[in-house]
């Protein structure tokens, strides 16, 4: 892989959130950036977590071309919170929605 292949991930990326959610709400990581780039779906996803008060939930609705979030999300979120993923459902464009209750 060239140097002109690899993706921009440095600190200046925008994050998915720069506020704390003291309310249940959605982290859109559908956008191109995500589509062919789990690591960075589960970076900022993990990240939304961080961001959500404590009784309240996140849904964090991953892109299609990333398959079943079961399969590259759900242990990351169990090995850094110890919180369980609930799959919501498929939207109707392919991508995923899941459900974080924030302890």
């Amino acid at each position: 892989m060239s140097d002109t292949d690899t993706h921009d991930h440095d600190e200046t990326a925008e994050p998915i959130t720069d506020e704390v959610h003291d309310n249940s709400w959605s982290a859109n990581l559908e956008k191109p950036k995500y589509a062919g780039d789990a690591e960075l779906a589960v970076r900022d996803a993990l990240d939304a977590i961080d961001h959500t008060t404590a009784g309240n939930h996140v849904n964090l609705v991953t892109h299609g071309d990333l398959g079943h979030p079961e399969e590259f999300l759900y242990d990351a979120i169990e090995r850094e919170y110890g919180l369980d993923a609930e799959y919501v459902e498929q939207c109707g464009c392919g991508g995923h929605v899941t459900r974080v209750q924030v302890a």
